[in-house]
């Protein structure tokens, strides 16, 4: 079995955990100074890319670039539907589930063989 077939998804669900964290995490933590805040995100995205990085390079080849630019997508949206509703406590409305739904197409048709 491919190796980038699981590895890929699972090195940008952790990715993109990490970046979430990274530009959304300061929202709850308003007292911090702009600088601060700007230098854990970068601190936190350093090791965001310490597993974006390796995702898209195993990937690639197995995946297109376009089917690796969509994939990730997908997830950030998945990840962060999660982490708006535990972290910051925000709802999840119609409108989210409309915007998963015309991503989850962007899947299916960048998926589809153009052959």
């Amino acid at each position: 079995m491919n190796n980038a077939l699981w590895l890929t998804p699972l090195l940008l669900v952790g990715s993109n955990i990490l970046m979430t964290f990274a530009w959304y995490g300061h929202l709850k933590a308003p007292a911090w100074p702009m600088y601060v805040a700007v230098l854990v995100s970068w601190g936190i995205a350093f090791f965001e890319y310490c597993l974006a990085v390796p995702a898209n390079r195993i990937g690639y080849g197995t995946f297109t670039g376009q089917q690796l630019k969509i994939m990730q997508e997908v997830i950030t949206l998945g990840v962060f539907a999660v982490f708006s509703v535990t972290f910051l406590g925000e709802p999840l409305r119609w409108t989210y589930f409309a915007a998963m739904g015309c991503l989850v197409m962007a899947v299916i048709f960048i998926f589809l063989p153009v052959d």
